[in-house]
């Protein structure tokens, strides 16, 4: 049996604010690892400037590197075309049903979680853990939550140190000419440039 934390998202490109989602979710939430989860294509927005799927699933492996606290989960780049969070789940769950997942995911996130595919499956096969961020506090969330799925048990919540770093601004950088570095893991900064990515 193994506590499985699970934190989806393009990753286009991967961050040190994943990292540090990732990495305070596991210490606070007792994980013995978090997956960072790249998906295939988003079912709701389009990725923008998108090297692609295995280019994206690449960065998240160099990004994780070195830390066995974390590594990567392939499913949904694999399975391609739109991932849902639900299918993800029951294949992982599938797989080592001894397994205890937890799905980590942003308060804003988990606010729009009742518009979701099948968001009590989603709740069923996994632990909702939210990291706390500014424009949706704790109360909302659970209000939220409770009045949607009164049957789920409440989400956990971890502390995240405010970073203002996004995949957007990092792109933006890039097809400025702008240094990365400090905001990217070197590796991620280093295969950035080697394949002219987001230029």
């Amino acid at each position: 049996m193994a506590r499985i934390g699970i934190l989806g998202g393009s990753f286009n490109p991967p961050h040190l604010g994943h990292l540090v989602c990732a990495s305070e979710a596991a210490a606070q939430l007792d994980l013995d690892r978090v997956l960072l989860t790249p998906v295939a294509a988003p079912p709701h927005k389009r990725a923008e400037h998108d090297p692609g799927p295995e280019q994206r699933l690449a960065l998240c492996r160099l990004a994780v590197d070195g830390d066995e606290r974390l590594g990567i989960c392939d499913l949904e780049v694999r399975r391609g075309g739109p991932s849902y969070t639900v299918d993800t789940l029951r294949e992982l769950h599938e797989r080592s049903p001894e397994d205890h997942l937890t799905f980590i995911v942003g308060g804003d996130i988990a606010l729009g979680l009742p518009a979701w595919r099948e968001p009590e499956a989603v709740l069923g096969l996994a632990r909702l853990a939210v990291a706390e961020r500014s424009g949706a506090g704790r109360g909302d969330v659970v209000q939220r939550l409770a009045e949607a799925f009164p049957e789920a048990p409440a989400p956990l919540f971890f502390d995240m140190p405010r970073m203002d770093i996004s995949s957007s601004q990092i792109r933006r950088r890039v097809a400025q000419g702008r240094p990365i570095r400090y905001l990217v893991p070197d590796p991620v900064a280093e295969q950035i440039a080697r394949e002219r990515l987001y230029r």
